[in-house]
């Protein structure tokens, strides 16, 4: 998609984790203006996490954006709860 990729220097074992997908944490509304954006140009660097947030790997992002962006992916992801902090006042502690 992006004429990069990702290739492995070692064997990965079944169900390994690979690497954390990182990028700026933003609402799937925020997220619609940017991935057509993104898309105009050829790329697509937002990633849902769930039905009200996405990650932005255009902003703060790693080399997670290049993986299984192919007819044939061959990694899968696991969305890991409780990791988004809640923002309904200052020093909330709750994570949704």
């Amino acid at each position: 998609m992006h004429g990069y990729g990702v290739f492995a220097l070692e064997t990965i074992n079944k169900n390994k984790r690979i690497i954390d997908y990182a990028g700026e944490l933003i609402s799937n509304k925020q997220s619609e203006s940017r991935e057509d954006r993104y898309l105009s140009k050829g790329c697509i660097w937002v990633f849902r996490v769930n039905r009200n947030w996405s990650r932005d790997a255009a902003v703060g992002g790693n080399i997670a954006r290049f993986i299984n962006h192919s007819c044939a992916p061959n990694c899968w992801i696991e969305v890991v709860d409780k990791t988004i902090p809640c923002r309904c006042r200052p020093n909330c502690k709750t994570r949704l």
